[in-house]
This record gives C-alpha cells, sequence and structure tokens, in this order.
C-alpha cells in the first residue's frame, strides 16, 4: 500500500475517536474539523489534499462544508476514490456527480435501524393517542388539557410500511407486538423471509387501506412530495400519518391542510421538510406529535454509526470495496 495515501475526515467523531486513530496504520489521517465551505474548497484546489483516496463525512460535515453537490465534487482531487457518510440518509451528496467522477459512496443503513424503528412507534402511538394535548396540559397545571379526548389502539390496525427496507422492517418488527396488521410497498417485492406476514401491495392500495401510513424510505427526486394532496385525497378518512424519513418526503402544506380538514387525524413526524424550520400549521395544531429529528438520537446508535463508517472506510483501503454501498451504485 502506498504510504502517500491519506484519509480525510470532514467534522468530529464523537464516539470511535480511538477507531480512527487506529486507522493511521492503514494510511496517514487528515482532519478538517471546522471552517467554511469556501474555505475547504479552497484546501480541495491546493496541494493539501492532493493524496486524499477516501473521505469520512461526519454527521455534522454538511453544517461545515454545506453539501457535497456538483460544485463540491467536482473540486474533490483525483486521488479521492471513496466517500464513507455518516448517516442512512444522503440526500445530501450529488451522487450523480460522484459517479461520474468514478467515487464510491456508502452510508449507514445498519445502524440507525433499532433507533430510528423505536422512534417511529412513539411517534404513532403517540399520534393514536393525540398525546400532545394531555402532555402540554399536565406541565401547565390543567391536568389533561380542555381539547382532551379518547384516543385509539394500535391492535387490530392495519399499518402500511413505505418502504420496507432495513428501518422499515424494523418497525413493522415492533408493530406486531401491539397486534397490527401489517402491509406494505417497495418497488418490488422483499423474498419472503424477509417480509414475514407483512402483505405486499400496490402503492394506491397502501393509502386506501392503511390505518397508519409509516413513512421509511429515502429522499430524491422521485420521493419529493410522493406524498401530497392527491395521496391525502385517496387516504382512509382518519389515517394516522408518521414520518421518520425526510421532511420533504410529505408536502407539508398538503398535510396541513388535510389535518384541518379531518382527513388525517393525527401525525408524528421526526422530519421535516425546512428544517429546523417547521410549518406554522404543524406547530399550532396539537393533533400532531412533533419530535426534532433525534431518531438516531442514542448513544449507542451514534457509536455503531461511526464505527461502521470505519469499517467501510477499512474496507476500502484493504481493497475489498464498501460494505453498505448506496444501492444507486450497486451493479
Amino acid at each position: 500500500m502506498s504510504p502517500s495515501r491519506s484519509a480525510l475526515l470532514i467534522g468530529n467523531i464523537a464516539h470511535a475517536r480511538k477507531e480512527w486513530e487506529e486507522c493511521g496504520s492503514l494510511l496517514s489521517l487528515k482532519e478538517y474539523g471546522s471552517g467554511s465551505r469556501e474555505e475547504f474548497i479552497t484546501k480541495l484546489k491546493s496541494d493539501e489534499y492532493k493524496d486524499v483516496f477516501v473521505i469520512y463525512r461526519s454527521n455534522e460535515s454538511t453544517s461545515i462544508t454545506g453539501p457535497f453537490d456538483k460544485e463540491l465534487v467536482s473540486a474533490l482531487p483525483s486521488s479521492v476514490s471513496f466517500i464513507c457518510h455518516n448517516g442512512a440518509g444522503y440526500d445530501n451528496i450529488d451522487v450523480k456527480a460522484c459517479t461520474d467522477r468514478g467515487i464510491q459512496v456508502s452510508s449507514t443503513p445498519i445502524a440507525v435501524n433499532d433507533a430510528t424503528a423505536d422512534v417511529a412507534i412513539l411517534l404513532m402511538l403517540g399520534a393514536l393517542r393525540r398525546v400532545t394535548v394531555p402532555f402540554q396540559a399536565v406541565r401547565k397545571g390543567e391536568w389533561r388539557g380542555k381539547g382532551f379526548a379518547l384516543g385509539h389502539d394500535p391492535k387490530n390496525k392495519v399499518l402500511g410500511v413505505l418502504g420496507m427496507g432495513g428501518i422499515g422492517q424494523a418497525v413493522a418488527q415492533r408493530a406486531r407486538a401491539f397486534g397490527m396488521q401489517i402491509q406494505y410497498h417497495n418497488r418490488k417485492p422483499l423474498p419472503q423471509e424477509q417480509a414475514g406476514d407483512a402483505k405486499y401491495v400496490s402503492f394506491d392500495e397502501l393509502l386506501k387501506t392503511s390505518d397508519v401510513l409509516s413513512l421509511n424510505l429515502s429522499l430524491n427526486a422521485s420521493t419529493r412530495h410522493i406524498i401530497s394532496k392527491p395521496q391525502f385525497d385517496i387516504m382512509k378518512e382518519g389515517i394516522v400519518i408518521v414520518n421518520t424519513a425526510r421532511g420533504p418526503i410529505i408536502d407539508e402544506a398538503a398535510l396541513v391542510d388535510a389535518l384541518n380538514a379531518g382527513k388525517v387525524y393525527s401525525a408524528g413526524l421526526d422530519v421535516f421538510e425546512e428544517e429546523p424550520k417547521i410549518h406554522p400549521g404543524l406547530l399550532e395544531n396539537e393533533k400532531v406529535m412533533l419530535l426534532p429529528h433525534i431518531g438516531t438520537a442514542t448513544w449507542e446508535t451514534q457509536k455503531d454509526m461511526e464505527l461502521l463508517v470505519l469499517e467501510n472506510l477499512k474496507s476500502a483501503v484493504e481493497g475489498k470495496g464498501l460494505i453498505t454501498l448506496i444501492p444507486e451504485q450497486k451493479k
């Protein structure tokens, strides 16, 4: 292995610093812990990073360099062959620009499954009970609150999972414990051993027949606003919406209208279209349970994510390829 190759860390490693430093036996380590996008691009065009073979994007890297869009990807030195991204979602990376340059990208889908699914179930139960009203009231000394009303049990409800990947399967597994019936829609049906008793249905059938809809798909051009007014129009009256994926999957304005019209009974949201900004109609609506994108915010999951990034990095350096290569680049 050529000693001239290096790895570049953008941002910080909070839980696996020791393991990162151990990678120094494989290649030299460089870090860009803070700064601006302009400064970073200037460094990319200088000789300072001319030997970078693999980049580690921490989960805070976008706040430092901005997205890895076409402009930034085009500025990467020709030595870069791999980008190891910390996060299940990678919509802040221009995959086509990377692919065109022969750069492979990995994400951390496996490490986030359980924590994200736990939050999805928390949101689902909270939305079914419309827990926001009593939750806020009790701290104000108002006991259950003026808007308190009976909620719904999950038992015997139909849970529709849109995006039955690792997180979607983990959500389904947990929902079975509550006596829910599971159906799902993907681009294609899962093998039986993965789907279990979950029923594969069309996209429209999923919307028309689900009591609860859990969104667990990645954000890209085809999934942006995949849930908007036409989709709300064909849903069951009184449906519950849960989103732990990415905010722009839902047209928030259309969701607000559907909530106000009573078509949507309630919603549980961990992600939003313009984070950290939240649509005023959601903030004002006590039918909605809101969380500030904390799906993977546990010590255990954050460490597992960092370790998976490093496993990808080491595998790439050793010539074995990326372990969790993003689907768009799989042949």
